[in-house]
């Protein structure tokens, strides 16, 4: 099933095919967890929120577009819970947990090299944290953005898609996420 492509496994998932809507899954999974770790900084949350993003996708799949990508459907529902779960903290008080569990995945498999290797592979894990805090204090929008062009390498026309809004607004709204984020880089 691996070589259907998406729009005849959503034709086979509206008509009832479970396991075109697991190829589905399987093949969209990981772009979704990172999606959402970018979102909402949280390893555990970002799997409980793709994880239910695919459940509510399941239930609505009669009102899928054979004719849309399937992730750019998908991402809605995903994003709107990550911006839910982001809402619901600031509305309780809520911190965002310092992130950067997943730029820290990338100097996991340093630690157990000699010295010099330990130590650069803690110099990168600091950088990433003091990334991911300062990732942290820029807005919903902002973050989104920049997660969507630096970490996933869209082009301003998708993210405009994704983000459901005109390529000008993308483009200010970056540029204000890398001002914000290089102050709040000067400032730890």
């Amino acid at each position: 099933m691996s070589d259907a492509d998406d729009s005849e496994l959503i034709t086979r998932a509206k008509a009832g095919d479970t396991a075109a809507f697991g190829a589905l899954v399987t093949r969209y999974m990981r772009q979704a967890y990172f999606s959402a770790i970018g979102l909402v900084g949280s390893r555990e949350d970002a799997l409980d929120l793709s994880q239910e993003a695919f459940a509510r996708a399941f239930h609505a799949r009669k009102t899928i577009d054979p004719d849309r990508p399937f992730y750019a459907w998908y991402y809605t529902i995903l994003r709107r819970l990550c911006f839910n779960l982001l809402r619901d903290r600031r509305t309780h008080r809520q911190r965002l947990e310092e992130g950067g569990h997943w730029l820290e995945a990338l100097s996991a498999a340093a630690i157990e090299a000699p010295d010099a290797a330990v130590e650069r592979a803690t110099e990168r894990a600091e950088a990433h944290r003091r990334i991911a805090k300062a990732l942290a204090t820029l807005p919903d929008v902002e973050r989104e953005a920049l997660v969507l062009k630096e970490f996933e390498g869209l082009k301003y026309r998708a993210i405009a898609e994704r983000m459901g809004t005109p390529i000008g607004t993308v483009m200010s709204r970056l540029y204000a996420a890398r001002a914000r984020l290089a102050k709040a880089l000067e400032g730890q």
